[in-house]
C-alpha cells in the first residue's frame, strides 16, 4: 500500500474511533443522569461527584475515583445500581471495574448540572473520550465546588468579599497568613483557632482560605469540612470496615479546615480527629479550626484536645462596631445594585439599620434583603419608617426606658458634630442653630418635659424660644423631605434600646 492509501486508511481510523468517542460520552451522560434522578441531589454530590469515566474494554466498564474510600463505598452499596445502568445504556456490560486514580489528577463532574447544560460535553469527564485522548477541560469544571471531598463551598466567600473593621482585622490577617503558607512550613501558627458568635464571619474566613490555596497553589490539596461531616465520613468508614481510607483521605491533606468543631462528640469520633490533627501538625501542616466558643469552653471536648488548641493562635472575632456594620451594610447594598438597577438604598437607610440591628453580617444582610423585598413587593419608597416596619422582629424589644434629654443631646451632637458645649452656648452660628432647635423639637416630642424645662436644659434658654425652634423644625419638614427623614432617623435612634 502506497503513503497516501496508508493515510487515508489512518484518517479513517482516526475518524471512527472519534465517533465511539462521541458515542461513549453520549451514552455515560445518559448514566449520569438517570443516576442522578434515581439518587437525588445530595446522595449523587456526596458519592458520585467525582466518578470518571475512564473507558471501555470488551463488556468492562472501567471508572475512577480519587480515594480507597470512595471506590469501597461506592463498591459496596452501589456497584450492582451502577452495573444495571451501564448495561442498559452502553450495551453488553458485565462487569464495573472501579479504580483508584493517581493523585493531583484533575477533579471534574461526570455531568454538568441541569441549569447548566449537560449536552455541552455528554456529560463526561473532560480529560476521558472513548479514544483515550485528552480534551481540554472548561476553566470552571477546574474549580469543584467542593474541596477534595469536603464539605461545598459558596464561592461568594472569599477575601475580596470580607469587610474588615476592628473587631476582626486580627482574624483576617491570620487567615491570610494560614492561607500563603506554604507546603511543609506553615504560618508560624498551627493551628489556627478562630472562635465567635454565630454569624460573624468564621466560615467566610475558612471559604476563603480554601478559595486562596485553590487558586494560588493548586497542588496542594486542601480539604474543608464541617464537624458533622467529619462524624457522618467516620461512621460510614466503620460501617465499611475501611478505617485506613478514612486516615489516608484525612491524615494525607496539606490543609485541614473544619468548622462547627463544638459540635463534635463522641470519645472515638475525638480520638480519631486528635490522631489526625497530630499527624499533620507534627508534619508541618496547617490546621485551621473554627468555633462558637474558645478551646477553654468545649467541655465536651477531651482536656488534652483542648491543650492542643490552644497551643496554637487563638483569634476572637467580636459583634461587628457601628462603623463595620456601615461598612458591610453599603457592600450588600452594592452588591444588590449589581444585580438589580431598580435597588436604590439611601444612606440614612444604611445608617438607621446599621445602628439598629446590632448582629453580624447574616443578620445586617437579611434585614437588608427584607427591606429591599419590602419596597419591591409593595412598590413603596424606602423610608426610615417603611424600614423600621420590616426590621421590628430583628431588633431587640425596647425596654420602656424613656428618651431623656441628656440622650438627645448626646445623638445630635453626635450626628451633626457639634459638641454639646456648642449646643448650650449662646452662639448662632446656622452650623450651631438648626442642630440645636432639632434637638428642642425631639424633646417636646419624645419627652414629657415642659417648654421652660426644655429651655433650661438647653442652656437656660426662655420658654419662647423652644417654641419656635419647634414651630420652625414643624414648617421645615414640611418643606424638605430630606430633613423629614433625617429626623425620622433621629427618632428611631432615640427610641432604640
Amino acid at each position: 500500500m502506497d503513503i497516501r492509501g496508508r493515510r487515508q486508511t489512518e484518517t479513517v481510523t482516526k475518524s471512527s474511533a472519534d465517533d465511539e468517542g462521541t458515542k461513549l460520552k453520549e451514552r455515560w451522560s445518559k448514566v449520569a443522569l438517570r443516576l442522578r434522578a434515581e439518587l437525588g441531589e445530595d446522595l449523587y454530590t456526596s458519592w458520585f461527584r467525582r466518578l470518571e469515566l475512564e473507558g471501555r474494554y470488551d463488556d468492562t466498564v472501567v471508572v475512577s475515583v480519587p480515594t480507597r474510600f470512595l471506590r469501597s463505598w461506592i463498591q459496596t452499596h452501589y456497584v450492582d445500581r451502577l452495573l444495571k445502568l451501564c448495561d442498559e445504556e452502553l450495551g453488553d456490560i458485565g462487569k464495573v471495574d472501579i479504580r483508584v486514580r493517581p493523585r493531583g489528577k484533575p477533579v471534574t463532574p461526570v455531568v454538568a448540572k441541569a441549569e447548566t447544560g449537560a449536552a455541552e460535553t455528554g456529560g463526561l469527564p473532560s480529560h476521558a473520550a472513548g479514544n483515550g485522548q485528552r480534551i481540554a477541560p472548561r476553566c470552571n469544571e477546574m474549580r469543584p465546588a467542593a474541596v477534595d471531598g469536603g464539605a461545598t463551598l459558596d464561592h461568594s466567600l472569599e477575601f475580596a468579599t470580607f469587610v474588615v473593621g476592628k473587631s476582626n482585622v486580627l482574624a483576617h490577617s491570620a487567615a491570610i497568613r494560614a492561607a500563603d503558607a506554604q507546603i511543609n512550613a506553615p504560618s508560624g501558627f498551627n493551628p489556627l483557632y478562630i472562635h465567635s458568635q454565630s454569624g460573624l464571619g468564621k466560615t467566610h474566613l475558612l471559604s476563603s482560605i480554601a478559595a486562596h490555596i485553590r487558586n494560588a497553589q493548586p497542588n496542594r490539596k486542601v480539604l474543608y469540612v464541617t464537624a458533622e461531616r467529619f462524624m457522618y465520613q467516620f461512621k460510614a468508614a466503620l460501617n465499611a470496615k475501611d478505617m485506613l481510607s478514612f486516615k489516608d483521605h484525612f491524615q494525607g491533606t496539606d490543609v485541614l479546615l473544619i468548622d462547627d468543631f463544638q459540635f463534635l462528640t463522641g470519645k472515638a469520633m475525638q480520638e480519631e480527629f486528635c490522631h489526625t490533627f497530630n499527624s499533620l501538625v507534627d508534619s508541618k501542616r496547617q490546621v485551621v479550626i473554627a468555633a462558637d466558643l474558645p478551646p477553654a469552653q468545649l467541655d465536651n471536648i477531651d482536656a488534652r484536645m483542648r491543650s492542643r488548641l490552644a497551643g496554637g493562635l487563638v483569634v476572637d472575632i467580636e459583634p461587628p462596631e457601628i462603623e463595620l456594620r456601615r461598612e458591610i451594610l453599603k457592600a450588600r447594598v452594592s452588591d444588590a445594585a449589581r444585580r438589580d438597577t431598580g435597588v436604590v438604598v439611601a444612606d440614612d437607610i444604611v445608617e438607621f439599620i446599621a445602628n439598629r440591628v446590632r448582629g453580624g453580617g447574616r443578620e445586617l444582610e437579611g434585614a437588608l434583603t427584607r427591606v429591599i423585598a419590602t419596597q419591591q413587593l409593595t412598590k413603596s419608597a424606602i423610608t426610615v419608617d417603611m424600614a423600621s416596619v420590616a426590621i421590628r422582629d430583628l431588633v431587640n424589644p425596647s425596654n420602656g426606658q424613656r428618651v431623656k434629654i441628656d440622650d438627645i443631646l448626646r445623638i445630635i451632637g453626635k450626628h451633626f458634630n457639634v459638641p454639646k458645649a456648642d449646643l448650650l452656648s449662646p452662639r448662632r452660628a446656622r452650623s450651631i442653630v438648626r442642630p440645636r432647635q432639632i434637638g428642642m423639637y425631639l424633646a417636646k416630642t419624645l419627652t414629657t418635659r415642659s417648654l421652660p424645662e426644655i429651655g433650661r436644659r438647653f442652656g437656660g434658654r426662655d420658654h419662647s424660644t423652644v417654641l419656635h425652634a419647634v414651630r420652625k423644625i414643624e414648617s421645615l419638614m414640611q418643606q424638605d423631605d430630606k430633613l423629614a427623614r433625617e429626623i425620622q432617623l433621629l427618632v428611631r435612634l432615640l427610641e432604640q434600646p
